[in-house]
Formats: structure tokens, sequence, C-alpha cells
């Protein structure tokens, strides 16, 4: 088995900004994995907000074994970046070999189309209401908050959006009792979901706490292991397959999630469409879909995920799985 490491840079469309900071492109790790002649792809963005670099994440995959299967990956590296892409290149692999789709391994049923969300950088809030009135067509906006000044960002984007079903994303830049404080504005405002509002390692606080607003669980979600600490604090878990380790994990988390009462938000990083491409699997009748990491690319992959009126598509073998 030989595996390839290789970097890649996205240009972005335009600059996006969440209250940890801002970004132009698009950095991602991109693994490709030989063997008997036949090659799988996976994706990976590290993240900073996880001690993730990509010579970090370049290492962990260099350590790697000669051989191993995707069983065996599962103790060889932990939950994050590197074992995503090297465990999704291995179902790609797979499903190249045997000639048949990913889905069809993994025992899913034939995938379709999930409505996404597109998410709106944060900004001021005029420039907020007019990429929402830009978006306005769009059914489901994801906006980005987690300042002093988040209601009048909000009432913007309704304002300029008044028909798209909203939800949003703190980014840990709440407290408990801005929550509280804010929840009957958001009902008002029809807010359907908050997404990580406190900061992980402070989330305990939102036990007992009314939540009349479901509240979505990502930097606190990772893989199964978090499932036991969010019962109570939560009531969505958010998968991401940089998180979770890959494609195997986020099957095994979301089936674990639901038993367990959760509900279902599969999201990403900003990478390309070959990132999204295994996450379109998972999203299958979720709750919520927010993968749009491509539609915020000015360039993206060859053969990319198609986006329309019925929304994120299952890939192309081309492309993946």
């Amino acid at each position: 088995m030989q595996i390839e490491v290789t970097r890649d840079v996205f240009p972005l469309a335009e600059a996006f900004t969440i209250a940890r900071g801002s970004r132009t492109e698009a950095r991602v790790l991109t693994v490709t994995v030989t063997e008997g002649g036949v090659t799988g792809r996976g994706e990976c963005v590290p993240y900073a907000r996880y001690d993730e670099t990509l010579e970090s994440v370049e290492a962990e995959i260099a350590g790697l074994p000669d051989g191993f299967d995707r069983a065996a990956l599962q103790e060889l590296l932990p939950a994050g970046a590197a074992r995503n892409a090297v465990d999704c290149a291995l179902w790609d692999l797979e499903a190249k070999r045997e000639g048949r789709r990913v889905w069809e391994l993994a025992g899913l049923p034939k995938p379709g189309p999930e409505i996404t969300a597109y998410t709106l950088s944060l900004q001021e809030a005029p420039l907020m209401r007019e990429a929402a009135a830009k978006h306005s067509w769009r059914p489901l906006l994801k906006v980005k908050l987690g300042t002093p000044d988040d209601m009048a960002r909000l009432e913007a984007v309704r304002a300029g959006a008044p028909k798209s079903r909203i939800i949003i994303d703190a980014n840990e830049g709440w407290t408990a009792e801005v929550y509280a404080d804010l929840a009957p504005h958001l009902q008002r405002l029809g807010v359907e979901l908050v997404e990580q509002p406190l900061p992980a390692g402070e989330d305990e606080a939102l036990r007992g706490l009314d939540r009349p607003v479901p509240i979505c669980a990502d930097e606190s979600c990772h893989d199964r292991a978090s499932l036991a600490h969010l019962t109570g604090l939560y009531d969505i878990a958010n998968i991401k397959l940089d998180k979770t380790g890959g494609l195997t994990e986020a099957l095994a988390l979301r089936q674990e999630a639901e038993r367990a009462g959760f509900g279902i938000f599969v999201g990403c990083m900003v990478g390309s469409s070959l990132a999204m491409a295994p996450a379109v699997l998972v999203a299958q009748g979720a709750a919520v879909t927010d993968l749009d990491g491509p539609l915020l690319l000015a360039e993206d992959r060859k053969a990319p995920l198609r986006f329309d009126e019925a929304g994120v598509h299952p890939p192309e073998a081309e492309l993946w799985g």
C-alpha cells in the first residue's frame, strides 16, 4: 500500500469570517492510497481549534505502517483530520476495487439529494442584510454569530431573507445567560436551532436550562465517546467527518446518536467537493444538512458535487466512492 499526501489550496469566492477569524482560501490535504494498481482519494481540513496543522496531520499520516485496513485504522489514529482523509480514501479504494458504490459496501440505501444550508459569513449588520437578500432564494440559511451585537445582525438577516429558514452558529461565543436572554427573540425571528452557543469546556452550564430553541453540539461532539456527556445538554449532534475521523466512525456515531434520542446535523469544514462527498451519505434524512463548502469556493475539484434546487446530490464515481 502506498499513501501520498499533497497540499491543495482552493481560493474562496469571498472572505469567510466567523467569531474566531477570517480566511480567503481553503487549505486542505488530499490523501491518495494506491494498492494493486487501484487508487482511492480522501480529503481533510486540519483545524487549529483542535490543535491541528497541515504539518501535524501530515506527520500523523506519515507514521502509519505499510499495510492496514479500515478496521485497523480506527486504532492506529485518533479521531481527527488525519484519520478522516485516510479512512475516506480506503472507502474509495474498496469501491473502485470491487466496482461498487460506497453506499452499497456500507449496506446503505441509494442516496438522493439533500437540501443544504448556505452559510452567511459574520459581517456588520448592513452587509449581512445584503448577503441575506442575495441568497434569500435559498431555503435554509446558516448565520454566523457569536458577538455582542448578534441581535442586530440577526434582525438584518431576517429582514433580507424573510422567507428562508434560519439556523445560527454562535461558534462558542455565548454564555448560558446570553442564550436564555436571546431565546425569545430567536423564536420570534423563526430561528430553528443554535449551534454550539457555549465553549465546549463550559457546556455543563446548559444542564437544566430551558431550551425553547434546540441547541446543537458541534465543538462538543466528536465521536461516539462524546455522546455520554452531551445527554441533557444538547438536543442535536453535529457530525463532521474531520471530527469523527472518517466515514466509518461518522456512520457509527449517527446510529448511536439517533438511538440516544439526538437529532442529526451533518456539517463540514470549508473544503472541496471531495471532502463533502462521503458526508452526503451520512446526511441522508438528517434534520439539518450543512455541506455548503464547495459553494463558498471560487474553484473546486474536477467532477464536483452537483447543487441545485433539490439540494446537494451524491457524488459521481469519478469524484469519490
